[in-house]
C-alpha cells in the first residue's frame, strides 16, 4: 500500500501542477490560432516544394539554397520583431498604448533596414551569394534568377511581420492568422500556373522563376491587406501614427534597443550558423542538399503546434510580468515546457512512422530518397530537444527580458559546438549527410541542459516596462 501511495504521489503532484483552468484557457486562445497559422503556412510551403520537386533535384537544390538568403533575412527580422514583442506584451499588461505604438514604429524602421540589406545582396550579387553554398553551375544559375525576383518581396514581408508581432503581443491573433493564411493560399494558387504555364491565359511555363513571382504578388497583397485592416480602427493599439513610424528619438531608441539588440544578434548568429550547416551540406553534394530540403519541409509541418505553444507562452509570460505577477509567469513557463517536451516526443514518433510516405511525390533520384529516409530517422529522434529549446529560448527567457543570456545560449553555442562538429563530420571524417545532420544536434543537447538550469534559477524574469515608462516620463 505504501509503495502504491509513493508512486501515485508524483502523479498527483503533476496533476495538481497542471490543474489551472486560466492557464489552459489563455494558452488555447493564443496557441491554437498561431499554430493553425503555422500549419497553413507549412502545408502550403510543402505544396510549393512539391511543385518545385516536379522540376527535378537541381531545381529543388537551387530554390532551397536561394531561400537561404530569405532564411537569413527572415530570422534577422524575427529577431527585431520578437525583441520588440517582449516589450509590447509587457506594455499591454500595463495598458500603455502610447508605448506600444512607439515600439512598433521602431520595429518597422529596423525591419525595413534589415530587408533592404538582404534585398541588395539578392539583387546585385545573387550568384556570388550562392557560390558560398555550392559549386554546381546549374544550381547557381537557377538560384540566382529566382533570387532576383523574390528579393523584391523582402521589404513587404518585414512590414507585415512588424504589424503581426504587435497584433499577437496585444492578444489579436486572428487577424495575422486570416491574412497570412489567405496570402499563402494565393501564393500556391499563383505558383502552379506560373511554374508550369497556363495556355488559356497565355501564361508560359516559368519554372522556378514562376514560384518567385507568385511569392512577390502574394506578399504585396498581404502587406496592403494587413495595413488596411489595422488602420480601419484608429484606436487599435497597433494603429501607430505616421509620427510614431517616422520619429527618430535617440533616447527612446537606446533604451529599447539595449535588451532588443541581443535578440537581433542572437537571431543573426544563429541564422548564419544554420546557413553554414546548409553550406556544409552543399559541399557534400547537390543530392545531399535536395534530401535536406525535403526533410526540412516535413519538419516544418511537424513543428507547427510547438511553434504555436512557444509563441503563446511568450505572450502569456510577457503579460504576467507586465501585470506584476512574476510567480505566475514562472509557473506558466514550466507548464509549457512540460507540454512541449511530451508533445514533441509523440510527434517525433508519428513523423518517423508516417512522413516517409511523402517521398514518392518528389521526382528525384533514388539516392536522394535513401538519404532523406535516413535523415528522417535522425530528425524524429532529436525532435523533442528542438521543441524544448524553442519554448525555453523564445517562450521563456526572451519574453522575460533575459536576452543577453539567450544570445550566449542560442547565438554562440551553435558556433562553439554545432558548426565545428558538422564541419568535422563532413570534411575530416567524410561522413554521409545523415550523420553530419545528426552531429548538428550536439548544440541542441547543450542548449537544453543549460537552458533548463537557467529556467529554474528564475534570473530570467525582468520587468521591461519600466525602461519605456522612464523614457516617456
Amino acid at each position: 500500500m505504501t509503495a502504491i501511495l509513493s508512486i501515485s504521489s508524483p502523479f498527483k503532484r503533476l496533476l495538481d501542477y497542471y490543474r489551472d483552468g486560466e492557464y489552459f484557457r489563455l494558452l488555447g486562445r493564443f496557441a491554437l490560432p498561431i499554430a493553425l497559422q503555422y500549419l497553413l503556412s507549412a502545408s502550403l510551403n510543402m505544396a510549393s516544394a512539391v511543385m518545385i520537386g516536379q522540376l527535378g533535384e537541381t531545381a529543388v537544390a537551387a530554390v532551397g539554397l536561394a531561400n537561404q538568403v530569405w532564411f537569413l533575412m527572415n530570422l534577422v527580422v524575427f529577431g527585431v520583431v520578437s525583441g520588440a514583442a517582449m516589450f509590447v506584451a509587457q506594455l499591454w499588461g500595463k495598458g500603455d498604448i502610447a508605448g506600444i505604438r512607439r515600439v512598433l514604429g521602431l520595429t518597422v524602421k529596423l525591419g525595413l533596414g534589415a530587408a533592404l540589406l538582404f534585398w541588395a545582396l539578392a539583387t546585385f550579387w545573387p550568384a556570388g551569394v550562392l557560390r558560398l553554398y555550392t559549386a554546381d553551375p546549374a544550381v547557381i544559375e537557377q538560384g540566382a534568377s529566382f533570387l532576383r525576383i523574390v528579393s523584391w518581396s523582402y521589404g513587404l514581408y518585414a512590414l507585415s511581420a512588424s504589424y503581426y508581432a504587435s497584433l499577437r503581443a496585444t492578444g489579436n491573433v486572428r487577424l495575422p492568422l486570416v491574412v497570412s493564411s489567405a496570402a499563402l493560399a494565393l501564393n500556391v494558387g499563383f505558383a502552379y500556373p506560373l511554374i508550369f504555364g497556363f495556355a488559356p491565359l497565355g501564361l508560359p511555363a516559368l519554372g522556378s522563376d514562376g514560384a518567385a513571382l507568385a511569392t512577390l504578388i502574394a506578399r504585396l497583397l498581404e502587406c496592403l491587406t494587413v495595413l488596411a485592416l489595422v488602420y480601419r480602427d484608429p484606436t487599435a493599439p497597433s494603429a501607430a501614427s505616421l509620427h510614431d513610424l517616422l520619429d527618430v528619438d535617440l533616447g527612446f531608441m537606446a533604451r529599447v534597443l539595449k535588451p532588443v539588440l541581443p535578440v537581433i544578434a542572437n537571431e543573426t548568429l544563429w541564422s548564419f550558423g544554420i546557413t553554414t550547416y546548409n553550406a556544409i551540406y552543399g559541399r557534400i553534394g547537390t543530392q545531399a542538399v535536395a534530401a535536406i530540403n525535403i526533410i526540412g519541409t516535413i519538419e516544418q509541418v511537424a513543428f507547427v503546434l510547438f511553434f504555436g505553444l512557444g509563441q503563446a507562452t511568450a505572450i502569456l509570460i510577457g503579460h504576467q510580468i507586465g501585470a506584476g505577477e512574476p510567480e505566475k509567469a514562472y509557473r506558466y513557463g514550466g507548464r509549457s515546457l512540460g507540454l512541449q517536451g511530451s508533445g514533441a516526443l509523440l510527434m517525433g514518433g508519428l513523423a518517423w512512422l508516417f512522413a516517409g510516405n511523402l517521398f514518392q511525390v518528389y521526382k528525384v533520384s533514388p539516392e536522394v530518397i535513401e538519404s532523406a529516409r535516413a535523415i528522417l530517422v535522425v530528425m524524429a529522434l532529436g525532435f523533442w530537444v528542438k521543441a524544448c529549446n524553442h519554448v525555453i529560448i523564445i517562450g521563456i527567457l526572451r519574453s522575460g527580458g533575459d536576452t543577453r543570456f539567450s544570445l550566449v545560449l542560442d547565438g554562440l553555442v551553435i558556433w562553439l559546438v554545432g558548426v565545428p562538429a558538422a564541419a568535422a563530420g563532413a570534411f575530416l571524417f567524410r561522413l554521409p549527410v545523415q550523420w553530419v545532420y545528426a552531429l548538428t544536434l550536439s548544440e541542441e543537447i547543450v542548449k537544453f541542459t543549460v537552458g533548463l538550469w537557467r529556467y529554474f534559477s528564475r534570473r530570467w524574469i525582468n520587468d521591461l516596462t519600466e525602461t519605456v515608462r522612464v523614457d516617456i516620463a
